[in-house]
């Protein structure tokens, strides 16, 4: 799997790469600015790419505008963003074309080694991958709002796992429930959200994500 790594800060570039090498993934580029990120996005069309969010020469969002642009040419391109701080935006930019291989990670989660590489492989296989506090806050945002604020504690419990793209058998595993019980959550909530229940996980994941988001 081939992957573009964008960090401007060497030490996480170089640790980032090592990481990602360690666990058979190819390393197509480790670059340090957007310019250089459209590049090598347009030039090397890679299987995934992990971008910081904050990148030369702007220093604001221009890893996450190089990203979103990449993906407009080629949709469904597989990003993973990682950002030092939850920014509520970045993610509503990120769900906003509504299709999958998307994340968004806290760096402090590239610690984990087999988290992260666990979230590059969801993202790169279509699925999502959002950081537990980004999903926490939409949460608590959307908390009160209907149809979300009838949602049981379970059933926001079940959404907030679906949400970080664990699949139900991951969910039942983490919650120590039974995946029947995670099934009728899951079915549940897709009812009183007014949202079509799916098979395919990672559509339900965006719809639940698109639909808190919305507004």
């Amino acid at each position: 799997m081939r992957v573009v790594v964008a960090e401007d800060l060497f030490l996480l570039r170089d640790g980032l790469v090592r990481m990602l090498e360690a666990y058979d993934f190819e390393v197509a580029a480790a670059v340090e600015s957007g310019p250089e990120l459209s590049k090598a996005l347009a030039e090397l069309e890679p299987d995934v790419a992990v971008v910081d969010v904050r990148l030369p020469p702007s220093f604001s969002d221009e890893g996450l505008q190089c990203a979103l642009a990449a993906r407009r040419t080629r949709p469904g391109l597989p990003v993973l963003v990682l950002s030092q701080h939850v920014e509520q935006l970045y993610a509503r930019e990120l769900l906003a074309d509504g299709s999958g291989g998307i994340g968004y990670l806290l760096k402090d989660r590239v610690f984990d080694a087999d988290q992260f590489v666990d979230a590059v492989r969801r993202v790169a296989a279509g699925g999502t991958a959002m950081d537990p506090q980004v999903i926490s806050q939409l949460l608590d945002r959307r908390a009160q709002d209907q149809p979300l604020g009838r949602l049981t504690p379970r059933e926001l419990e079940v959404l907030e796992q679906m949400a970080e793209g664990r699949s139900n058998v991951a969910i039942a595993s983490r919650l120590h429930v039974t995946e029947r019980a995670v099934a009728k959550h899951t079915s549940n909530i897709f009812g009183k959200l007014g949202l079509p229940p799916s098979d395919d996980n990672n559509r339900r994941v965006l719809a639940v994500l698109a639909y808190l988001d919305r507004g």
